[in-house]
């Protein structure tokens, strides 16, 4: 028999005698008589019967809103898994539907939602963030295949949008074809990425050929390479066009040459620490994906502030000319690991998670099983690490957005302060890096400061990795002296210029560096070295170009990429950017006071790095080529 649950209330008429009352003049002189005086009897007041409430309860437990079905719910847990769920593995999960499903279908994202716990507006946001994933609803068709064409300003210069022109009609409705932001490759430009293999040097032929032969896979690398480039620098490193899969040195070659001694020393004696701090100090190394923050200095400061303190390394390299990171990591992944593992162990690091850009298919593939050989056969216990992976987004980059990333959430940059080295990766104070800065620790240690100090020209110090395209014999990854020239990059490491080409402008630092004249080519290429002409070179990134070549186009090129890169958090860089692109687009005269009132505020007032780096192109144009934008000439824009 049901037994009602009961709710004990006064009867109405001592309610209504208590309410009477209250409200009379000193009523509160009567609150201790009520309080004293019997009341009668209570009414019970049926509540809900058991069935209800546990009808009830089970309502409260799901998520509001469309309800999965049983189907897409063993979907979803054949390739996540029965959970219980990280909410930071988010993104993990979403990757692992759209590689599946070709696609992220409304149905799964709500599966994966009541799976995870999560509401579907969380998922949805982060989902719909990427370029990366597409979401699909009911009644869409995915593409069988996608075919992405770099239009990157290296391959845009080779010719990829006569490439984009022509694809879609040869190769049918059955595959999309789509314009990509810079994919990691513009020394084999132009580049275009069938499913997830690329194809370099790319034209119609080939892409058809790739296409007809099922070539969506990026090919497997062997382990087999030979690669030690501190032992001839400064020295050419690659040297285009190059295998689309080079070689590298696995790991038990790399023991066998003496790697992971350093890691392991520092590891058994803690002493080692304060001589491996102070080697790093004295090579003078800053931080080589762009901000150029001393590397040593950095690690005194985290290591300072309270445990447990966690470490992320940034290898999405997205800034658009730039390959190095890629080069080294695609013939060397161990001696990157071992970095890695010696920034953890000095700064006594809890945890390290490795971001790597989604577009670098192959590099993840060794990463993955070279990270995989170490953890099974470690030369001493090793920190937790995470490999994740990006989803197509050059904000995430920047240091807080990556971190935000790694988080499973959407890649937008963080108000700064609290500083990451404070407050970071899940709240904690984190040790953030780009790879090639880990990459040369060893060889700094094991080598001595003055290896490293000791390369440099025009009063410079160091070695910096060069990432050369454009409109040169041999573009390539050139590991040189800091302060070297542009015109001795070229001459020395590059074969000189393309035959019937001169030399007319370059791009020191990738899109985001400005844009300097053939005048300015005896300026030294480091950090701090070209402010003064109002650019920077960042992650030397550099872009030559020729007299075929307009400094107006390029200017366009990279402002339309940092529209379309632009997380739209703040208004400055989204509407600016947009605002900008449009009026650069325009036939005839740039609008210069317009056009420098926009930028003044994306420079002022937006909250990363994106948007304040984004007019240095287009204020290079006004101030080095204003032949080209303020008269109607020959190499204006149509």
């Amino acid at each position: 028999m049901a037994v009602a649950f009961s709710l004990i209330l006064p009867s109405a008429s001592a309610q209504a005698t208590i309410v009477h009352a209250s409200r009379a003049p000193g009523a509160n002189h009567l609150q201790p008589m009520i309080a004293s005086s019997p009341l009668p009897t209570p009414a019970a007041v049926p509540v809900a019967t058991p069935d209800a409430l546990r009808a009830q309860l089970r309502r409260r437990g799901q998520l509001k809103g469309r309800q999965p079905d049983d189907a897409s719910r063993a979907e979803v847990r054949s390739l996540i898994g029965n959970g219980p769920h990280r909410r930071d593995q988010l993104i993990e999960h979403l990757h692992a539907l759209n590689d599946a499903h070709r696609g992220l279908w409304e149905r799964h994202l709500v599966a994966l939602a009541a799976e995870m716990r999560l509401s579907m507006a969380e998922v949805f946001e982060v989902a719909s963030f990427y370029h990366h994933f597409e979401v699909l609803r009911e009644g869409d068709t995915p593409a069988a295949l996608t075919v992405r064409v770099c239009d990157g300003l290296s391959c845009a210069m080779a010719g990829a949008q006569a490439l984009l022109a022509k694809l879609p009609a040869i190769l049918g409705r059955d595959v999309r074809v789509i314009p990509a932001p810079c994919v990691g490759r513009c020394e084999q430009a132009p580049v275009a990425v069938v499913g997830q293999s690329p194809v370099l040097l790319a034209d119609v032929a080939s892409v058809q050929n790739a296409c007809k032969a099922g070539a969506t896979t990026h090919p497997a690398a062997r382990d087999e390479g030979a690669f030690d480039p501190a032992a001839v620098a400064p020295c050419v490193i690659t040297a285009s066009p190059q295998d689309v899969a080079p070689a590298y040195v696995g790991y038990a070659a790399y023991r066998a040459q003496g790697g992971y001694a350093l890691a392991t020393a520092v590891q058994a004696d803690a002493q080692i620490t304060e001589t491996v701090l102070k080697a790093m100090e004295d090579s003078g190394l800053r931080g080589l994906g762009g901000a150029g923050f001393p590397a040593g200095r950095k690690w005194r400061i985290v290591r300072e502030q309270p445990a447990p303190r966690l470490m992320a390394v940034n290898i999405d390299e997205g800034e658009p000319g730039t390959f190095k990171d890629r080069t080294y990591l695609e013939r060397d992944p161990h001696r990157f690991l071992e970095g890695l593992l010696v920034a953890a162990q000095v700064v006594d690091t809890a945890a390290v998670f490795i971001y790597l850009r989604d577009e670098y298919h192959g590099a993840r593939a060794i990463l993955a099983a070279e990270l995989a050989r170490l953890q099974a056969e470690p030369p001493f216990p090793l920190p937790h690490i995470e490999l994740r992976r990006g989803a197509g987004a050059y904000i995430c980059g920047e240091e807080s957005a990556m971190i935000e990333s790694i988080e499973g959430k959407r890649g937008e940059p963080r108000l700064r302060p609290p500083y990451i080295a404070q407050v970071g990766l899940f709240g904690r104070p984190t040790l953030e890096h780009n790879f090639e800065t880990l990459y040369w620790v060893r060889d700094i240690v094991q080598r001595g400061p003055a290896w490293f100090s000791g390369f440099g020209r025009n009063g410079r110090t160091g070695l910096r990795s060069f990432s050369v395209s454009g409109r040169v014999q041999q573009p390539g990854v050139k590991l040189a002296p800091a302060g070297i020239t542009l015109r001795e990059l070229v001459d020395e490491y590059c074969g000189g210029m393309v035959e019937g080409h001169t030399l007319y402008a370059y791009l020191p630092g990738g899109a985001s560096g400005g844009i300097l004249p053939a005048s300015l080519a005896d300026a030294p290429l480091d950090f701090d070295t070209l402010q003064p002409h109002g650019s920077f070179i960042g992650s030397a990134a550099v872009v030559v170009l020729s007299e075929a070549d307009s400094a107006r186009d390029a200017a366009l090129n990279a402002m339309r990429f940092f529209a379309h890169e632009s997380c739209g958090q703040c208004t400055p860089c989204r509407v600016g950017t947009e605002k900008a692109s449009a009026l650069m687009a325009q036939p005839g005269d740039w609008d210069a006071l317009t056009l420098e009132d926009l930028a003044v505020v994306m420079t002022d007032a937006s909250i990363c790095g994106l948007g304040q780096a984004a007019p240095n192109p287009m204020r290079c144009v006004l101030k080095y080529f204003p032949h080209e934008v303020q008269a109607a000439g020959a190499k204006a824009s149509t």
